[in-house]
């Protein structure tokens, strides 16, 4: 049955009550595929709705899809149009699993160097995530299939995610937190997804100034509002303040049934079965079913009003017909097409960030390698609703070992290290393997040409790092191999900045993240040479003590409340404030091609023409970041703020000239009374390779 536009209203006034009911609220899948089901209405030719997770890849039960490197990575590459890409090729994985919607892409801003889920996000600045946002969106839903941008909004830790009240000023919400989701709403998501937590005493299920007038209100937003996971705290309040969509709508039990996961015992404290307690950061999962027969009887009560109730239901259905789930034609597509494999492979290398390179790299072809970790002989990655089946996975040791041409020896040098998952147990293949010592692992980097030492923290959905320290005696084995070898290279595969003590004592550090199923591929491009380290850095790196939430107060919180007293200054902007001195600043990555900048000049007040060098006999990437710097800028405000960025691919001795647009964003404040305003000129617009590398300055 297909159905014109016009026709959701007509449909929706042929719906019963219980029909309306139904369409509002998640069911289990027959199919046991999707992470959340909507059983459609057969009377009406309303179809199902099924809807999988998908920040890095489809998350399909019993269907393995594209694993693609973590957002931070993607991010990492300063090109948006990656994210186009990528969010395309999902979207074309869960069309051909029979998936009609995503949920991703995640927008959430780091603020937290700690968070566990760092991983699934962009950026701690707000254009670079609006960028990525509407990129991925566009991409997603290119494909026919709808983008569920999440967590709306200031889910910025996972300890105490589904409990803690977070009191951030509109000032920041506006300037900081929200300029994503309201970039990926431009982009015409269909359907944006609640965060656990309150935000200035209100969950976001329920949050009528959040969701109904800021983000349908103000922004124009006319999908459907689904909530996180027993996220919906309430039937009349969160039904009255915007929600539409509840999920999953089904019990706990139903929960295990579904995913063919073995229930945990009773006193289990633990995310789906697993060992490790991260109950703090775990919404409560007996809190179901507030759309089903409370909501029936709210609306036979008026207290929630049948509009509302009509409202709710044709958001729903205006998303399904936009997709064309209605059509019984709906095109088909394969489960694995145009060059996926090679996205993930290409996403993976130019993300990758070369924080240090005293030479070593890249490597000739014929040198001896010992390559060294824990966890070289399995794909990193983050655990929680990211978890999924790889289509095709090539280890870091497999990657270099065939594109080496000398000897390359492996060892682990300490255990494997510990990580919470949602939906596995442990790599039986662990427990197969000898006890790895780090006596072999020195004694092969000592008669090796090179020692390349990959180490790992453990981030996952529901848990927080307890400090940015590499775990597992980690730090010990990177000390040791350069004790006995000159030239160790490490590649840090990490959710997000961690703490780096030996990178004076070593020869090259590469971080890259997440790098997805793509990864020993990825990596051995980039350590001989085939491919340009091209990824610059979207969160800063800093000692600990020096980030801006280091009390209680601003992070975790205290009795159930957390104070975002920073303000506006998220990431590089606090840095700057307080003249701290960063690790390694936000925008910083090397390359193997050398760059110099030759002009800059203001074609408008939006828009700057760079003029740029390759000076090296190689073709190499480099990306132009301009910042934004206003001369009057008052205590609060940031020193610069970032307005806008170009990757550009430049052959040797090539000379380029490139547009940086400048992002409205970055010349403007918002006040609490008047609303948006503009920032008064004159503005310096700085050229530079990072937030702390300025190479010319141009007055606006």
């Amino acid at each position: 049955m297909a159905i014109a536009k016009a026709d959701v209203e007509s449909l929706v006034e042929e719906l019963t009550l219980e029909e309306k009911i139904q369409l509002v609220h998640g069911a289990v899948d027959p199919e046991g595929t999707a992470t959340g089901y909507l059983p459609g209405v057969e009377r009406l030719g309303i179809p199902e709705l099924r809807l999988a997770d998908g920040p890095l890849g489809v998350r399909v039960n019993g269907a393995p899809a594209t694993l693609f490197p973590a957002s931070i990575a993607l991010a990492s590459t300063f090109d948006p149009e990656l994210a186009r890409e990528q969010g395309t090729a999902m979207g074309r994985e869960a069309k051909a699993r029979d998936q009609d919607a995503l949920l991703g892409p995640g927008l959430n801003l780091i603020r937290v160097p700690h968070c566990g889920r760092n991983f699934e996000y962009y950026s701690e600045d707000p254009v670079l995530t609006a960028a990525f946002a509407g990129a991925s969106v566009e991409g997603i839903q290119s494909a026919d299939v709808i983008a569920t941008p999440k967590h709306y909004v200031a889910n910025n830790q996972e300890l105490y995610r589904a409990s803690v009240n977070v009191n951030v000023s509109e000032r920041a919400l506006r300037e900081c937190y929200l300029p994503g989701f309201e970039a990926a709403v431009d982009a015409g998501a269909g359907s944006i997804m609640t965060a656990y937590n309150s935000v200035n005493g209100s969950f976001m299920s329920e949050n009528r100034p959040l969701v109904t007038d800021v983000l349908k209100g103000e922004w124009g937003f006319d999908g459907y509002v689904v909530s996180d996971w027993f996220g919906a705290v309430s039937t009349v309040s969160s039904a009255n303040g915007g929600l539409d969509l509840e999920m999953p709508g089904v019990s706990r039990d139903e929960l295990w049934e579904m995913f063919d996961i073995e229930p945990p015992e009773d006193d289990d404290d633990t995310v789906f079965g697993e060992t490790k307690d991260v109950s703090d950061g775990m919404p409560d999962m007996t809190n179901t079913g507030n759309f089903a027969e409370p909501l029936r009887e709210a609306v036979e009560r008026g207290d929630v009003p049948r509009a509302r109730l009509d409202d709710m239901v044709t958001r729903i259905l205006r998303q399904m017909e936009r997709i064309g789930a209605f059509d019984e034609d709906r095109s088909e597509v394969s489960a694995e097409d145009d060059g996926h494999r090679e996205l993930a492979e290409t996403i993976a290398a130019r993300g990758a960030v070369l924080l240090e390179n005293d030479g070593v790299l890249p490597l000739a072809d014929d040198v001896d390698i010992a390559v060294i970790g824990p966890g070289v002989e399995e794909i990193s990655t983050g655990g929680g609703s990211s978890e999924m089946d790889a289509l095709h996975e090539v280890p870091t040791a497999t990657g270099i070992d065939a594109r080496a041409n000398g000897t390359v020896t492996v060892k682990r040098g300490v255990p494997p290290i510990e990580k919470v998952s949602f939906f596995g147990g442990d790599d039986e293949d662990d427990d197969q393997q000898p006890e790895p010592t780090l006596d072999d692992a020195v004694s092969a980097a000592a008669d090796a040409d090179i020692a390349v030492v990959v180490v790992e923290d453990a981030a996952a959905e529901a848990v927080d790092r307890d400090d940015l320290t590499l775990p597992g005696g980690q730090n010990e084995l990177v000390e040791d191999v350069a004790a006995v070898n000159d030239n160790t290279v490490v590649v840090v595969q990490s959710s997000g900045p961690v703490e780096l003590p030996w990178r004076d004592d070593v020869s090259a550090i590469l971080e890259s993240w997440y790098p997805g199923q793509a990864d020993g591929d990825a990596l051995a491009a980039v350590l001989f040479g085939d491919a340009d380290p091209s990824g610059r850095l979207p969160v800063t790196f800093a000692n600990e003590d020096d980030y801006p939430v280091t009390d209680d107060a601003t992070f975790p919180g205290t009795d159930g409340e957390v104070q975002y007293d920073e303000g506006l200054l998220v990431g590089y902007r606090y840095f700057d404030a307080t003249d701290a001195d960063p690790v390694y600043p936000f925008g910083h990555g090397l390359s193997y091609a050398a760059f110099e900048y030759r002009d800059a000049e203001l074609v408008d007040d939006r828009r700057v023409e760079v003029t740029i060098e390759n000076v090296s006999d190689r073709t190499g990437r480099d990306v132009v970041q301009a910042y934004v710097r206003p001369s009057n800028a008052s205590d609060d405000r940031p020193v610069r703020e970032l307005g806008g960025f170009t990757a550009v691919e430049l052959p040797a001795g090539e000379t380029v000239t490139v547009d940086v647009d400048l992002d409205d964003l970055a010349f403007s404040a918002y006040d609490e009374t008047a609303g948006w305003t503009a920032l008064e000129g004159p503005f310096t617009i700085e050229i530079g390779r990072s937030a702390r590398d300025i190479e010319f300055e141009v007055t606006l």
